[in-house]
């Protein structure tokens, strides 16, 4: 048997010397959530999406070099009509195959989904308040995300993670109800600090209003932890305590974060985007193969915070 270090061996590295372990695809920059702190993962508006074809001929060349996750996100992802027909293609060739969702559209399709392949998912929540959850949404309904995480939960997909975008002045007062419902759940809870792709590093009205340090929520975690694991990807914390596991997610100012980041990313219009944070380093796909397109992305990977 292959073992994870032979695994980490074998994967494409950037010339930071940084393993690519997954893609993520942004399918759309459709939604039907509108939440005020939405990055649109770092795009311009643009209406044309990612053929199925293309998703299935980019995981072709990551599987050639030995890369065996993807994600699919979007926007909202399950707006996709052929979403089951992208994953039920991409599926067969993969270790792990996950998707980041609002979760309000997710209670009618989690069945589909499992068939055709789906291994685990994300589901974005920002407050167990449904009024709260509404203005954070603009005109989102708490009981759809809920009764999407409820299906999941009882779905064969796992593990089921909850992504909370802390939020300063908003739902900071939340945690120890977020922290509650991920041990009643068994799911785990991903704390998020808020970033803006539109900040770079001096940061933006939106930035300054809404984001909240994460350090001494990190102090307490670990204060309570009785186990304290890190991550490969991001070199991330994760906290575990009378039954609950939580992640911190910390991009901003954060060298760490950078230098340990394995992602590249598949734009909603099909380009390569090697960094979250940047839009000035975009690989096209239009006019070369798409393994020279890809290789190049790597090698134009670089820290953002260093």
């Amino acid at each position: 048997m292959t073992n994870n270090i032979d695994i980490m061996d074998e994967l494409p590295r950037d010339k930071y010397g940084r393993p690519i372990t997954n893609i993520r695809f942004s399918l759309t920059q459709q939604c039907n959530l509108d939440c005020i702190y939405c990055h649109n993962e770092g795009e311009t508006n643009s209406e044309q999406e990612i053929e199925e074809e293309k998703v299935e001929k980019i995981v072709n060349v990551a599987r050639k070099r030995n890369i065996r996750k993807v994600k699919l996100t979007g926007g909202e992802p399950l707006l996709r009509d052929d979403l089951i027909d992208i994953i039920d293609s991409i599926s067969p060739h993969l270790d792990d195959t996950s998707i980041t969702t609002n979760g309000t559209l997710l209670k009618n399709k989690v069945d589909s989904l499992v068939k055709a392949g789906l291994d685990r998912t994300n589901i974005s929540l920002d407050s167990l308040d449904p009024e709260k959850y509404e203005k954070l949404t603009n005109g989102g309904n708490l009981e759809d995300a809920l009764d999407g995480i409820k299906s999941a939960i009882s779905s064969p997909l796992y593990p089921i993670k909850i992504n909370t975008v802390i939020l300063d002045s908003i739902n900071v007062n939340e945690l120890d109800d977020f922290i509650d419902f991920a041990k009643e759940n068994d799911i785990i809870l991903q704390l998020i600090e808020f970033h803006d792709t539109n900040t770079l590093k001096n940061g933006s009205e939106l930035f300054k209003k809404y984001h909240h340090d994460l350090s001494n929520l990190e102090k307490q975690l670990s204060e309570k932890a009785e186990k304290i694991e890190t991550r490969r990807m991001h070199n991330r914390k994760k906290y575990f305590f009378d039954g609950a596991e939580v992640e911190i997610v910390k991009p901003m100012h954060n060298t760490e974060f950078c230098a340990n980041c394995t992602r590249l990313r598949v734009t909603s219009d099909g380009k390569f985007k090697p960094c979250l944070m940047r839009n000035d380093n975009y690989v096209e796909t239009e006019d070369k193969e798409i393994e020279e397109a890809f290789d190049e992305a790597i090698m134009r990977r670089e820290p953002y915070f260093d």
